[in-house]
């Protein structure tokens, strides 16, 4: 009996010492379990390392351009008008031959008479009938002062040989000779009357169609002023031109010149020679000079409906004429227009710059965290800018900064 007692004791204790060991392991399980997740929640908190693009701030060449669609033009364009006006006849030239300086252009001839309506017509051969019988009219008067003047010579000369021999006195002889100086005269009189009714009568019979007499072959030619190409033919057909009407247009085209239209505030910066490259034509990069910049600007409308103030400036190609042979006139073109170019300056991408605070900035990597900047910039173009002081050279800026970017964060490498 005792040693069954003894044994239940002994087996009591053990199932004690079990499940105080259960609880020990529970609550150790526990503690375990909760640091775990206690280490979790601060890792996840913890901030992590931003990936970012950097590139180190050097010294380098800046080259600041204007960008800007131009248009080639012939420089001395001669547009032909009609000195006169007249009937045309038909231009043969086409667009593109070659004309030579004093080669003829065109020709004008007399305009013909216009068309009559009924009463116009009755009108005008009433004038052609009266002129007529003025001719008539004045046939017959010279006849009579032909016959007059015939009769006065003789009676002059009767007179005179009477004088002679004592026959008549002096006053009749000097009244015969006064009747002969009267009939001269209205004999020239009548002839001169002849020759205006003989006029008029040419005058009535052309106004009314009937002027019989060869068609008139009088025309007027019309020169090339200079030896080029015709760029356009204005008015090809026959017919009827007034004075002043333009015909033709005749250029060189080996000498173009390029329009580049700017913005005021872009045109200020440009000189005459400063360099250009013309690009975007159908061929190989153009160099070509700033000639002028016309000194009156204009407003034009932009791709937004912006009211732009420009103006524009004319460039010189300076390539061969060998490369650009296939330019014509009112070809489009892109033009570079220089107008700053160094070779030793601290620059930035465009793409890290950005504003803060009204000032431009920069993040740079400081050790791998961010660190904000603010930079004073100078020139820039389309991708780098010059920077005037707040970097150093070797300095690493973050390239496209994201939202994630801000002071104090941890930076890795993309």
């Amino acid at each position: 009996m005792a040693e069954s007692s003894t044994a239940e004791r002994t087996t009591s204790k053990q199932r004690q010492r079990g499940r105080t060991l259960q609880r020990v392991f529970k609550r150790v399980l526990w503690v375990v379990v909760g640091a775990g997740v206690v280490a979790g929640v601060v890792v996840t908190a913890m901030p992590k390392p931003v990936g970012v693009e950097r590139q180190a701030v050097a010294r380098g060449e800046l080259l600041v351009t204007i960008d800007e669609d131009g248009k080639t033009r012939v420089k001395d364009r001669y547009v032909v008008s009609a000195p006169l006006s007249g009937n045309l006849g038909r231009i043969e030239l086409r667009a593109g031959d070659e004309v030579k300086q004093g080669e003829v252009l065109a020709r004008l001839v007399p305009l013909r008479a216009p068309l009559l309506d009924a009463r116009s017509r009755s009108q005008t051969e009433a004038q052609v009938a009266a002129a007529l019988a003025s001719t008539q009219q004045v046939k017959a008067q010279i006849e009579r002062a032909r016959a007059a003047l015939e009769y006065a010579k003789s009676e002059a000369a009767r007179y005179d040989k009477l004088f002679k021999q004592n026959a008549v006195s002096q006053m009749e002889l000097d009244r015969a000779m006064l009747e002969k100086r009267a009939r001269t005269a209205e004999m020239t009189s009548a002839e001169f009357g002849a020759k205006v009714a003989a006029h008029e009568l040419r005058m009535a019979r052309a106004a009314l169609g009937r002027y019989d007499e060869k068609e008139s072959t009088e025309s007027l030619t019309i020169p090339s002023p200079i030896s080029g190409l015709v760029l356009k033919v204005i008015q090809q057909s026959e017919g009827v031109v007034q004075a002043g009407t333009p015909l033709i247009e005749i250029g060189d085209p080996k000498a173009l010149e390029i329009v580049v239209d700017v913005l005021t505030s872009d045109a200020v910066h440009i000189t005459p020679g400063s360099p250009a490259t013309i690009e975007e034509w159908g061929g190989p990069s153009l160099q070509a000079a700033v000639r002028t910049i016309e000194p009156s600007a204009f407003t034009r409308l932009s791709a937004l409906g912006v009211e732009e103030q420009r103006v524009n400036a004319v460039v010189d190609l300076t390539a061969p004429y060998d490369d650009w042979s296939k330019l014509g006139d009112g070809y489009r073109v892109e033009a570079r227009i220089e107008i700053f170019r160094t070779n030793d300056v601290l620059t930035i991408p465009l793409s890290a710059m950005f504003r803060h605070d009204g000032n431009w900035a920069v993040f740079i990597d400081d050790g791998g965290v961010a660190k904000l900047r603010a930079i004073q910039v100078g020139r820039r173009n389309d991708t780098v800018a010059e920077v005037a002081s707040g970097l150093a050279e070797g300095d690493v800026v973050i390239v496209h900064p994201s939202d994630n970017v801000i002071e104090g964060v941890k930076l890795e490498p993309l």
